[in-house]
């Protein structure tokens, strides 16, 4: 079920691409990713963090209304205002911080960029404790779950199914609906296992979550499919609206649709499913 809010976009797949490799800049222009995150940090050594700087300052015109994203290192890193001086040459759509525990680790990028809107990662316990306040944060539109940095910081097991996490899942899916924002899930490490990845995909929708961050461009189109409606959801979207356009029913708030009650809501959610994903099937 896809969750519609006020600024909605797609954000199936969203690629990280290391902002020091150039050929892997210039092959994600060609992918359909529906994000691209430009990263400064885990996958930038430190070696290499003033060509990947540059990189961003020579990235090409974007090209489509695909949103590109800049993750920095935190506020507490001594890379942090040379990533974002950085940052604000390749004029992102938002800047993804890691590792957030508390919203002034935003409130510092607001200080240096005002303006421009925040992604968060919830990679930390404390990250878990304080979502309350990282979710109402100003300007933050989207949160990003970090399974693997979880894993790490407080010893759960990354598991298959990764069943002991999936309490944080949804409490950070409940932070973000709540604030109605957007919300990601973490990478799949294991990209060459395609039956994995579907699965972890799979349940990622299930939850409720809005697309999934990929490491390799082989992950882009299977998330495409995995966070896109099936054939069934979209037929029903066009049951509802043919429903509702029958002239018995144009002004009526609630109609009963194959034994089940409808209400304009639903048409209004059918009418933006239809017009975002009716064209891909």
């Amino acid at each position: 079920m896809v969750f519609f809010f006020a600024d909605w976009r797609p954000r199936r797949s969203v690629l990280f691409v290391p902002a020091s490799n150039a050929r892997a800049i210039a092959k994600s222009a060609t992918l359909g990713a529906d994000v691209l995150i430009f990263d400064l940090e885990d996958s930038v050594a430190s070696a290499e963090r003033g060509a990947a700087r540059a990189n961003l300052a020579d990235l090409p015109t974007k090209e489509s209304a695909r949103e590109r994203i800049v993750r920095i290192h935190r506020p507490d890193h001594e890379a942090f205002r040379d990533d974002i001086a950085a940052a604000l040459t390749a004029h992102p759509d938002a800047i993804l911080v890691p590792k957030v525990e508390t919203a002034n680790h935003l409130a510092a990028v607001r200080e240096i960029a005002p303006g421009i809107p925040l992604w968060a990662m919830v990679e930390t316990p404390l990250a878990l404790l304080n979502l309350g306040e990282i979710a109402a944060a100003p300007g933050l539109a989207c949160l990003v779950l970090g399974p693997n940095d979880l894993a790490r910081s407080t010893g759960v097991a990354m598991r298959p199914g990764r069943a002991a996490m999936i309490p944080w899942f949804m409490s950070v899916i409940a932070a973000a609906r709540a604030h109605r924002l957007c919300v990601l899930d973490g990478v799949f490490n294991a990209f060459a296992d395609a039956a994995g990845f579907a699965a972890e995909c799979g349940q990622a929708a299930e939850l409720g979550i809005d697309g999934k961050t990929l490491i390799h461009p082989s992950q882009v189109e299977p998330a495409n499919r995995a966070f896109s409606p099936d054939p069934a959801e979209l037929d029903h979207a066009r049951a509802i609206c043919a429903a509702f356009a029958r002239p018995e029913n144009a002004a009526r708030g609630a109609i009963s649709l194959d034994g089940e009650m409808i209400e304009r809501l639903h048409l209004e959610q059918a009418e933006r499913l239809l017009a975002t994903f009716a064209s891909s099937r």
